[in-house]
């Protein structure tokens, strides 16, 4: 996949962002996989999707060998501490007596090796639901990235999905500029991905998966806001995105189990329809002032390195839409049509693309998620 490119970025509702589609391909050509996902890439439309290798539930288990091409960067679930406060971060795969069809360690190995020379990216998501993960002290922080190091150096990865929910980020009463951050579990994430990225270099892939309530409501409220009484949890995201934009590869929100959200037109929007995708998407590409601050306004972010998080399924997390709503949101996003009652503030052909939960949910699902972006992006 083509590393995204660092665009400048104009202030809080700054004019249009464009970007420019891939080369048509040769029409007596038939590109290979490798070559089409490439092209797709180019463009813009990256697929994401978490593959549950450490373990199991109700949409069963899939071999990494098993994944279609289609997928062009694969999250690891999960990579989990050993304690919250610990740093300490482990992966394995899921036991045999809870997944009996799971490959071995050789064999999940090969696959990221295959995956890999077919220009795929196979990364390791740390936390999750169940994964909290709180670097409080410089012991944790330095913990975190040697055992993080240790998990990509052993399965030879290509870089960190966060994907941290829950407690894992909460601001200090006192912490009140999301640019200067002063909570310790924060600025000691910052520097731990700082020093991964340090030791990788540029190949390293870093993609983030935070909810809306650690990012967008950022518009509203901040931390435990002026008077304190507020959720310490609110906005939590906007220092790490912040500190780490120009290392970040792609930015996916969870647009799903989400509550209402204000977007830019200080209107609530709720999950289930393709304008709810196109507020939140909006609002990362427009960028906003935190908590109602126009002197302090979290940028917009280049197109390539944001994509849209969606359920691939009912069964995946509420706020599942139908395919026919996802193509909305896509084109509203990238070529201005179909928007609804949402007016976004640009056009965005560039567009990084979309994550889902989960590959092993699509499947599932007779894999419509995969089939329906394969269709949108040719």
């Amino acid at each position: 996949m083509a590393a995204a490119a660092v665009l400048a970025v104009s202030g809080f509702l700054g004019s249009s962002l464009t970007g420019t589609a891939a080369a048509a391909r040769a029409a007596d050509a038939e590109p290979s996989p490798t070559q089409q996902a490439e092209s797709r890439s180019l463009a813009g439309g990256t697929l994401v999707g978490y593959l549950h290798s450490s373990f199991a539930n109700g949409s069963g288990y899939t071999k990494l060998a098993d994944v279609p091409d289609s997928w062009d960067i694969i999250d690891l679930a999960f990579g989990e501490p050993t304690s919250p406060t610990s740093g300490d971060i482990r992966f394995e795969l899921c036991p045999q007596d809870e997944c009996p069809e799971v490959e071995s360690k050789d064999e999940f190995k090969d696959a990221i090796k295959a995956k890999q020379a077919d220009g795929k990216k196979v990364l390791i998501s740390i936390g999750g639901q169940n994964g909290q993960v709180q670097l409080n002290t410089t012991a944790a922080r330095d913990t975190f990235v040697s055992s993080v190091s240790a998990i990509i150096d052993e399965y030879g990865l290509d870089g960190l999905d966060i994907d941290f929910e829950g407690h894992s980020l909460s601001l200090d009463t006192d912490d009140t500029d999301f640019k200067n951050p002063t909570t310790p579990a924060i600025v000691n994430l910052i520097d731990a991905v700082k020093t991964l990225k340090a030791k990788y270099g540029d190949g390293f892939t870093l993609t983030m998966a935070p909810e809306t309530f650690f990012v967008q409501l950022g518009y509203q409220y901040y931390g435990t806001g002026e008077f304190g009484g507020q959720d310490p949890r609110a906005g939590a995201y906007l220092p790490v995105i912040h500190a780490l934009r120009d290392d970040l590869t792609l930015l996916h929100v969870q647009d799903y189990n989400s509550g209402p959200i204000m977007g830019l037109d200080d209107q609530f929007h709720t999950m289930g329809g393709a304008d709810f995708h196109i507020a939140m998407t909006d609002m990362l590409l427009a960028g906003f002032p935190v908590a109602g601050n126009t002197d302090n306004v979290f940028e917009a972010l280049p197109p390539e390195k944001v994509a849209i998080g969606m359920p691939a399924s009912p069964n995946a997390g509420n706020g599942h839409v139908s395919t026919g709503e996802v193509n909305k949101a896509l084109d509203c996003l990238t070529k201005g049509t179909d928007c609804g009652s949402y007016e976004p503030h640009g056009t965005w052909p560039a567009l990084g693309g979309l994550m889902t939960w989960s590959i092993n949910w699509d499947r599932h699902g007779d894999w419509e998620f995969m089939n329906n972006f394969d269709s949108y992006f040719g």
